[in-house]
């Protein structure tokens, strides 16, 4: 039984997760959408109410009988590497490659339909409610009026992208930013903005989840830090353990939203209160492991190697 992920060629915190399942024994193949059908043939049958399918790779060929689980980490968009890439081949890539994906038994981490959803920042939000997670007061509108009603009744704002940079060379990169009610909010016209109440933080909190494993790193923030992943502030991460409301909470979330890994992210405040700020259903988290040697490539590569769903009873790695 095979271990299938999904990423592009140059993906080192795939790498690592290669590396455990080599270890374990458990066998695996890579392969980037981008590469379908040109470096990639696949083939499915449907008849007599039978199904079978087959990927072949570099002359691997795996069989969608044989097919243990599916890791979509990064992948490229189907057909974008074909030697005459169109919009028309690379949709009809993704029916034929997703679509018989989806017709196999097995286990994915995660879901495309579920991940494409827990992408949109509006239902992060809500699901965290939902949770039981803190989460600072946030809108999001196209209205210059409210944005600017927003940020007077709160004071301290921040704007922050909901989809992340935008694509384009050069890429652009989009700090969250701490505005004043006095600020002018006509630009918010021009598209929806998303405006939060700033939650001054004494550390950056990453918790990544896999599958029912909770791995949590804590980073000290600089004074007047805004967003942690920009500056230097000259602390390293380091492991810290995941209080029992937050572990429960982010049960409940993964469970909502029927994710098998997250990489989440809170603002851990002056009294130690952990902010809920977003939710990566496909976060990076080697950084954290190489600074902290928590095993999470360990755990990745232990879930992709399961046969079937594990049994939900919260686990806490410290």
């Amino acid at each position: 039984m095979t271990a299938l992920i999904l990423t592009s060629e140059e993906d080192v915190t795939a790498d690592m997760v290669v590396a455990k399942l080599h270890e374990m024994g458990t066998p695996v193949m890579r392969l980037d959408p981008a590469d379908v059908p040109d470096k990639v043939v696949l083939s499915a049958h449907y008849a007599h109410g039978d199904f079978d399918g087959h990927l072949s790779v570099n002359g691997h060929v795996l069989g969608m009988g044989g097919l243990r689980s599916v890791w979509v980490r990064r992948p490229g968009e189907p057909a974008a590497h074909a030697t005459h890439p169109s919009p028309w081949l690379t949709a009809e890539t993704r029916q034929a490659l997703f679509g018989m994906l989806f017709s196999a038994s097995t286990r994915w981490m995660n879901h495309p339909p579920n991940a494409d959803r827990a992408r949109l920042k509006p239902w992060q939000l809500r699901v965290a409610h939902l949770s039981g997670f803190a989460v600072p007061p946030t809108v999001f509108t196209a209205a210059p009026r409210l944005a600017q009603q927003f940020a007077e009744e709160h004071r301290d704002v921040v704007v922050k992208s909901a989809s992340g940079p935008p694509p384009g060379d050069p890429a652009l990169t989009l700090p969250t930013t701490l505005i004043r009610p006095d600020a002018d909010f006509s630009a918010v016209a021009a598209g929806p903005a998303l405006l939060q109440r700033y939650i001054p933080k004494r550390a950056d909190i990453r918790l990544t989840c896999v599958g029912t494993r909770l791995f949590a790193a804590r980073k000290a923030a600089g004074p007047g830090q805004v967003d942690g992943r920009y500056g230097d502030t000259e602390h390293s991460w380091e492991v810290v353990s995941v209080p029992d409301r937050i572990g429960k909470s982010v049960h409940e979330y993964v469970s909502l939203a029927g994710l098998a890994y997250a990489a989440f992210d809170f603002a851990e405040d002056e009294e130690g209160l952990w902010w809920f700020l977003e939710c990566n259903q496909g976060g990076q988290f080697g950084f954290v492991e190489l600074e902290t040697g928590q095993p999470i490539a360990e755990a990745v590569a232990l879930w992709l190697s399961q046969r079937k769903a594990a049994r939900r009873v919260p686990e806490t790695d410290r």
